[in-house]
């Protein structure tokens, strides 16, 4: 007996513009059964409910790939990944994709590989490592087709903590909410230092509920600075 509503999470998909086989359906029903398994110990996630699991975790997740198409094969990394969200369902939808995830957390990177090995998930990297570290790092510095950042921080920490792992002619896609306008306008001048530019601000509901995302995407149309991303301590650190 599946542990999720299956047919909610189907029917949602398929109103974002995905096709989920039933084999996928198993897949995504396995992990979010052993997220939760895990949950009691570890501490994972706050969404336990197999409907918010549906909607908050797994529809939210796949919004991002109804705001943009992406190349057979394309490179992606989740930045700040936690409990494999979005990256997780992300691949399962589309396994062509080569999948990094990224995150400081051992404790959720461990529990990330036994789902990948439980799974039987192919192409995917797994980054215990802060992001701006990593973006230092000639191994993952603008390397990715696409970063997405799901609800990581502000967009403007957001942007300079990302940009500089995507390379040129990628894309940043990063998940707000509705109430994002003037967080997103104030981030431009600093998005455009780092060598991207807002292509677009799709706006998308997640199915079964009534929240509306707002999907920036940024494109890298040049190399970012050497100097960037600055330490956390400055990118964070309010002027005045």
């Amino acid at each position: 007996m599946a542990f999720l509503p299956l047919e909610v999470l189907w029917a949602g998909a398929s109103e974002l513009g995905i096709e989920l086989s039933d084999d996928q359906l198993d897949l995504l029903d396995r992990f979010a059964s052993f997220l939760i398994e895990t949950n009691r110990t570890l501490n994972l996630t706050r969404i336990t409910d197999p409907e918010l699991i549906v909607t908050d975790h797994y529809l939210d997740s796949l919004t991002c790939l109804s705001a943009v198409k992406l190349a057979p094969g394309s490179s992606i990394i989740d930045i700040g990944t936690g409990a494999g969200f979005p990256g997780i369902p992300i691949k399962i939808a589309r396994p062509d994709l080569k999948l990094a995830l990224l995150d400081s957390s051992l404790k959720k990177l461990k529990f990330i590989q036994q789902a990948v090995e439980m799974l039987g998930m192919e192409d995917v990297e797994i980054i215990h490592a802060r992001a701006e570290d990593a973006a230092h790092n000639s191994d993952y510095r603008e390397r990715y087709d696409v970063a997405f950042a799901r609800a990581l921080s502000d967009m403007k920490i957001l942007a300079e903590l990302c940009l500089p792992l995507v390379k040129i002619g990628g894309i940043l896609v990063a998940q707000k909410s509705s109430a994002a306008d003037e967080e997103i306008a104030a981030a431009k001048p600093i998005i455009g230092q780092l060598g991207g530019h807002v292509r677009k601000i799709a706006q998308i509901g997640i199915p079964a509920t009534d929240i509306v995302r707002q999907l920036v995407v940024v494109e890298k149309t040049k190399n970012t600075p050497e100097q960037f991303p600055r330490a956390y301590a400055k990118i964070t650190k309010k002027k005045g």
